[in-house]
Formats: C-alpha cells, structure tokens, sequence
C-alpha cells in the first residue's frame, strides 16, 4: 500500500513462506553540512522479529532507494530474493514521482559519485 511519505508491504497472511510486516516512512530534511537529504525510516517484523531502522540518503541519490531498502530489509532478517517494492510496479512509479516532487528534484540533475559510496549502507 503506497501513500504519499509511507509503503506498507507485508505478507500473505497464511501463505507458506516468510512472514513480515514493514512500514517505511519518508521525507526531506535539510542538513546544514549536505543539504537536502531523503531520511527514512522502516519499521515492523520479519518472522516475528520486530526491527526499526533510521538512515539517510543525498537528494542526487536518494532515487537508488530500493537497493537500499533491500539491503536493510535483508539485514533485518528478509530472504534475499523477497522483494519490497518491486513487486508492484505501479506503485513503485508512484514512489519515484513522490521522491521527486518532495525533493523538488528534475531529470537529468547531476549525481556525486561520492554520494554513492556514503548512501550505500
């Protein structure tokens, strides 16, 4: 489930496999030191393992924000191979277009490599 600054993603309930729950939260927020930053946060369980996590990511590179969801998710617990946000791609797309307008971000825009490196957890 998508709404603007939150997805919601969880499990079938009842179907064989691994059972989560996980809420993400999103939103801008300036940094004196990096300017405008995407901070998340991702709440919720994974097999009855409750986690939350905060991390941040630099505007340029805040639209690579799947990966790093996945690589939290995993941390946290989630098989490899359960997407959090690929499986709907419309929703995804939606996700992208909320990024961008809360960024205030255009196509096109430079990216510095070396926020790459910071932002990859």
């Amino acid at each position: 489930m998508f709404e603007p600054g939150h997805v919601h993603r969880a499990s079938v309930p009842g179907f064989p496999g691994q059972q989560f729950s996980i809420d993400l939260y999103y939103e801008a927020r300036p940094n004196a030191k990096e300017g405008t930053m995407l901070h998340f946060r991702m709440v919720g369980d994974i097999d009855g393992k409750q986690f939350s996590e905060e991390f941040e990511m630099h505007r340029d590179t805040a639209f690579n924000f799947a990966a790093i969801i996945s690589k939290v998710a995993v941390k946290n617990g989630l098989h490899p191979n359960t997407t959090l946000i690929m499986r709907n791609h419309k929703e995804y797309d939606k996700i992208f277009e909320d990024i961008r307008r809360i960024l205030g971000a255009e196509p096109g825009e430079a990216v510095n490599f070396d926020h790459l490196e910071k932002d990859g957890l």
